[in-house]
C-alpha cells in the first residue's frame, strides 16, 4: 500500500518515490573561512581544514535526516600536523507537507589556522613550518528554512533530495523564509570573544529542470536574497560589547548534472554563494564561496513495520 502523498504526486510530469528509502552520500569541497582583523591592521584569513566533506542522508515518507562530517582519510583533511585538526559536524532535518519543506540544522566548526601566516611570522616557509593555529576558534549555527513550491508541476525533492523523479522540464519559483542564530567564540591573548547574530531573510528563488534523457537531467538555481542581521560582539566578562544591526544581500546559485532511475541517483553540482554588507561608512564585508558536490544514492523497499507505521502516521496528518 503507498501513501495518499504519493498517489498524489505521481503524474507524467513527476513520479515519486516517498514509498521507498533512500540512502544517499555526498561529497563536497565546501568549508568554513572567516577574516578577523588584527590589532596592527592586518587580517587573519582563518579557515578550517576540511577540505573535503562528507554528507549520509536518509529520507522516507515526508521526513529526511542527514549527517555531515570530515573524514581524515580524505586527501586534504589528514594534514595537521601543519594545520591542526579541525573539528566538524552538521546534522539536518528536514519535513514535507505538499508543496512545503520544512529544514532545520544544527552545525559546529572548531579550530581554525591562517592562511596567510606568512603575513604574520617572517621567514615562514610554506608546506614545511607550521600555519598559526587557533584551536579555540569555534562557530556554531542552529538555524532553519521553509519553502513553498508555486509550480506543481515541478520537483524540488527531485533536485535536492532524489525522493522523486522529474519526467518533463519545467521550473518554479520557490518563496523561502530562512532564519538563523550564529555564535563565534575565540580565544586571542588573555580575552576570550565572541560575537552572536539573528539573522531572518527572504529569498525568491528560482529552479528550473531540462529533461536531457529518459533518465538524465540538468538543473539551475538561482536565489537572490535580503534580510536583516542583530549582531552583538564583546569580550566575555566584561562590559565591553556593542550591539549592531546590518542589511546583507545575498546571491547564491548553482548547476547540477543528475542520473535518476527507480533505483539509482548519481550526480554533481557545482554552487557559488556571494553575501555583502556595509559595516560600517568606511567598511564594505564581502563573502565569496564557490564549491563542487558529486553525490551517490540508492533507493530500496522500507520493512514491512516501517511502512505499516508510516501509513498509520499518514492517515492521521492527512497526507
Amino acid at each position: 500500500m503507498v501513501s495518499q502523498n504519493k498517489r498524489n504526486k505521481d503524474s507524467t510530469s513527476i513520479i515519486s518515490y516517498t514509498d521507498k528509502i533512500i540512502i544517499k552520500a555526498n561529497f563536497d569541497t565546501q568549508t568554513d573561512s572567516y577574516s578577523v582583523e588584527s590589532e596592527n591592521g592586518l587580517d587573519y584569513r582563518l579557515s578550517a581544514n576540511n577540505q573535503y566533506r562528507l554528507v549520509l542522508s536518509l529520507d522516507y515518507e515526508f521526513i529526511g535526516a542527514s549527517i555531515g562530517f570530515s573524514p581524515k582519510f580524505l586527501p586534504g583533511n589528514d594534514d595537521t600536523d601543519l594545520k591542526g585538526e579541525s573539528s566538524y559536524e552538521d546534522y539536518s532535518f528536514r519535513f514535507f507537507l505538499g508543496n512545503w519543506t520544512q529544514e532545520l540544522q544544527y552545525k559546529k566548526v572548531q579550530n581554525f589556522y591562517v592562511e596567510n601566516t606568512n603575513d604574520f611570522i617572517p621567514n615562514w616557509i610554506d608546506g614545511q613550518d607550521p600555519y598559526i593555529q587557533f584551536p579555540d576558534f569555534k562557530t556554531i549555527f542552529w538555524g532553519g528554512s521553509t519553502s513553498y513550491v508555486l509550480n506543481p508541476n515541478f520537483s524540488l525533492r527531485n533536485v535536492v533530495y532524489n525522493t522523486e523523479w522529474q519526467r518533463k522540464s519545467a521550473g518554479s519559483f520557490i518563496p523561502t523564509f530562512r532564519y538563523g542564530f550564529t555564535r563565534l567564540s575565540a580565544t586571542f591573548g588573555d580575552a576570550k570573544s565572541y560575537e552572536n547574530s539573528f539573522d531572518i531573510s527572504i529569498a525568491p528563488e528560482y529552479f528550473y529542470t531540462f529533461v536531457l534523457h529518459e533518465n538524465w537531467f540538468f538543473s539551475l538555481f538561482l536565489s537572490p536574497s535580503f534580510g536583516i542581521r542583530f549582531s552583538k560582539d564583546g569580550i566575555d566578562g566584561t562590559n565591553d560589547n556593542e550591539n549592531h544591526t546590518y542589511w546583507p544581500l545575498s546571491v547564491d546559485g548553482g548547476l547540477q548534472l543528475g542520473f535518476s532511475s527507480s533505483k539509482f541517483i548519481y550526480g554533481a553540482n557545482l554552487e557559488f554563494e556571494s553575501t555583502w554588507y556595509n559595516e560600517d561608512s568606511m567598511t564594505n564585508i564581502t563573502n565569496d564561496m564557490m564549491f563542487a558536490k558529486i553525490y551517490f544514492g540508492y533507493r530500496f523497499d522500507a520493512p514491512k513495520a516501517v511502512k505499516k507505521t508510516f501509513n498509520s502516521i499518514n492517515k492521521k496528518l492527512g497526507l
